[in-house]
């Protein structure tokens, strides 16, 4: 039977396939920018950080690695990173900058495999000796991101469109990363803490994240029905939005916008480093051509048709690809047997490569913010009249008088390891009485991880640590404050450099004889 002229009209009518040319340019722009801060914050903390005078040297923890597993090559195995070759302070400086330099290149338009491997061994590489400095949950998200990446453009071509069409097995690949993204932050909170059930989370979030920002505080005194409600907007973000990810373009679009929307409000609300940037790189594989071509420039839309119209498909790209969803589904097993557990374990890796791993945030809020606030004095004798004065983080909450501040998505790593170590006890965190030591000698490694030097001239002759109870003052506080605080206690007492036990505490860890003054 032959089709009527109305059947024909219908399947003139009908939708092109999507195709994912801006979308693919999108997400490698929003990669490279945050492959930019990242290689950023590592290539102006690094040497203080795990230089070889650092607070936790990377010589001597690759030295105790290899003797733990049994050599150099075993440690490799387990911990792979190329500076197991070479760990010098000049060899972390220049795979740094290099981080920073090949992540410019992709911001501007660069990009292929090869490209895109090599800022994902570079990152792995830091990740893996980065010790306490590198254990947060962006930082294998990264890597997962960042390797997905690498097989959604050509081998060789680094063309802003290159010939080759953007991988669609790949696109869904992306969408799996967001959903799993998504969905484990939803179940670690709802799982984690009961203030996520009730509704009351955001009653004390706002005031004890790691780095509260200017607008943290006007959220923090908004009223309960305000917080309440970003909870169910939350899990209804987190819990609900997430499995539209796969579905019609309609409704993959709308889930794409509210997930995107939610990540904006997150920045706006606080510093996550470079998180939730780093989380709408794979939501933006919700969107295709059919939405981004109209809110892009229009040169840029007319670079992608024209790329289209040209484009010659890939024999090895497909293979390649499909190989990509093999490896991930395989891969996926430990991951996806994590969400369904009822023991959710939050920001883990199943793999030495990092390649598919869980994620989650905030699966517990604090009630209470605690501060520990580093102080120093030149008295030769300590007295009721001792003088201490205060060292300054470069975000974190010191002066009661300074504003929040804005460094998002760039990340001051110590201030965040001190928010951490605030919830425990020094004999936990042991590179805080490195970090004295190096200050009772003005150690300019040290001085620059912070936002003062009390101490222009000559060390202090004792530094302590005292321990605070921060709140937030109410807004248009008369006094101009930000900040109320109290004190609680002394969270490691006042140390000289000649004190005997810090001395020894530091000889047992090994850091004594590279930090003797010289």
């Amino acid at each position: 039977m032959d089709a009527s002229p109305e059947d024909s009209n219908k399947k003139d009518k009908a939708p092109p396939a999507p195709s994912y040319w801006l979308t693919r340019f999108v997400i490698l722009r929003l990669l490279g920018v945050v492959y930019f801060f990242a290689f950023l914050s590592l290539a102006t903390q690094v040497q203080p950080l795990i230089g070889s005078h650092g607070l936790l040297p990377v010589p001597l923890f690759l030295e105790r690695a290899g003797k733990h597993f049994g050599s150099h090559f075993e440690g490799f195995l387990q911990l792979p990173s190329l500076f197991w070759i070479d760990a010098s302070d000049a060899t972390l400086a220049a795979a740094a900058w290099a981080g920073v330099i090949l992540s410019l290149l992709l911001l501007f338009g660069f990009a292929n495999s090869i490209l895109l491997l090599v800022l994902w061994a570079l990152y792995m590489s830091f990740v893996h000796i980065g010790q306490d400095w590198y254990g947060y949950g962006w930082e294998i998200q990264l890597l997962e991101t960042g390797f997905l990446a690498a097989f959604l453009v050509p081998l060789v071509d680094p063309r802003p469109f290159p010939r080759r069409p953007p991988p669609l097995p790949v696109i869904w690949l992306f969408r799996w990363l967001a959903f799993r993204i998504m969905l484990g932050a939803g179940l670690i909170k709802i799982r984690g803490d009961e203030c996520w059930r009730d509704l009351t989370c955001l009653y004390s979030h706002y005031e004890t994240q790691p780095i509260p920002n200017p607008l943290s505080p006007y959220l923090h005194f908004m009223p309960k029905w305000f917080h309440r409600g970003g909870v169910l907007f939350n899990h209804f973000c987190e819990l609900l939005v997430p499995w539209f990810s796969f579905g019609p373009r309609l409704g993959r679009h709308i889930a794409g916008a509210l997930m995107v929307a939610f990540q904006v409000i997150l920045i706006l609300s606080g510093n996550l480093s470079f998180l939730n940037y780093l989380t709408i790189v794979p939501m933006i594989a919700c969107f295709d051509d059919s939405l981004l071509g109209r809110v892009l420039p229009r040169r840029l839309v007319a670079r992608a048709e024209s790329a289209a119209a040209e484009a010659l498909e890939s024999k090895s790209q497909r293979i390649g690809s499909w190989a990509l969803v093999a490896l991930v589904a395989l891969l996926s097993y430990y991951p996806v047997r994590n969400l369904l557990s009822s023991h959710q374990a939050m920001n883990t890796s199943f793999n030495r490569l990092k390649l598919v791993n869980t994620y989650g945030a905030f699966g517990s809020v604090g009630k209470e913010r605690h501060e520990i606030v580093f102080e120093g004095t030149a008295d030769q004798v300590l007295g009721d009249a001792t003088r201490w004065r205060e060292y300054e983080f470069w975000c974190k909450p010191g002066d009661p008088l300074r504003r929040p501040c804005v460094i998002a998505p760039y990340q001051p790593r110590l201030d965040w390891q001190i928010w951490f170590a605030a919830m425990s006890r020094p004999e936990r965190y042991p590179w805080t009485a490195h970090l004295i030591w190096k200050l009772l000698h003005n150690d300019p490694g040290a001085l620059s991880l912070l936002a003062n030097d009390p101490f222009p001239g000559s060390p202090p002759r004792y530094i302590r640590a005292q321990f605070y109870r921060y709140e937030f003052a109410p807004p248009g506080d008369p006094g101009g404050a930000w900040w109320k605080r109290t004190l609680l206690g002394t969270w490691i007492p006042p140390l000289s450099a000649d004190e005997p036990r810090l001395l020894r505490f530091l000889a047992a860890y090994g850091w004594l004889p590279a930090d003797r003054p010289r």
